[in-house]
């Protein structure tokens, strides 16, 4: 069983007061217990409480910065759709596991449709994804096909969804 199923499994549900911690933290990450118990209504060691608690049972999964990936002198962002030459167990987890070493590889998704894999990538430009194609993607065995889509400009970046837009 997956990681993740199993903290899924031992999740409680969500009610409202987890709803605004995680509203809250989705918005600033940063902010002490001390803000986020005021924010939500709580003193600060229930709030606590709660926090460890969403934590432990994975519904928190992390804390991260987001970079501004054009900082790092990778402007653009393309869109790979990838068709793989066999779909056998052992082909996906390989290609996976190597998608996951490439560090400008921002997501990879296995998907249903015309092709397998949806990747997300950063690059610096043309030059930079034809390099990348070169040195990173095509060094991957079982590769059949790719199509790739640069994104002009992005209209929402979110890394996960703020629970109180969602009901």
């Amino acid at each position: 069983m997956s990681s993740v199923k199993r903290q899924r499994q031992g999740r409680d549900e969500l009610d409202a007061v987890d709803r605004r911690i995680l509203s809250a933290l989705h918005a600033n990450a940063r902010l002490t217990n001390q803000e986020l118990a005021e924010r939500v209504g709580l003193s600060p060691s229930p709030c606590w409480n709660r926090v460890k608690r969403l934590e432990a049972n994975g519904t928190i999964e992390r804390y991260t910065a987001v970079i501004d990936q054009a900082a790092l002198g990778l402007n653009d962002i393309v869109f790979i759709e990838v068709t793989l030459q066999q779909h056998d167990e052992r082909v996906l987890q390989e290609f996976g596991s190597e998608l996951a070493r490439i560090p400008e590889v921002l997501e990879a998704h296995l998907v249903t449709g015309e092709y397998d894999y949806l990747v997300k990538v950063a690059v610096a430009g043309t030059s930079d994804y034809e390099r990348f194609l070169r040195e990173r993607l095509y060094r991957i065995d079982g590769i059949r096909h790719t199509r790739t889509t640069f994104s002009l400009r992005a209209l929402k970046r979110a890394v996960s969804v703020d629970p109180l837009a969602i009901g």
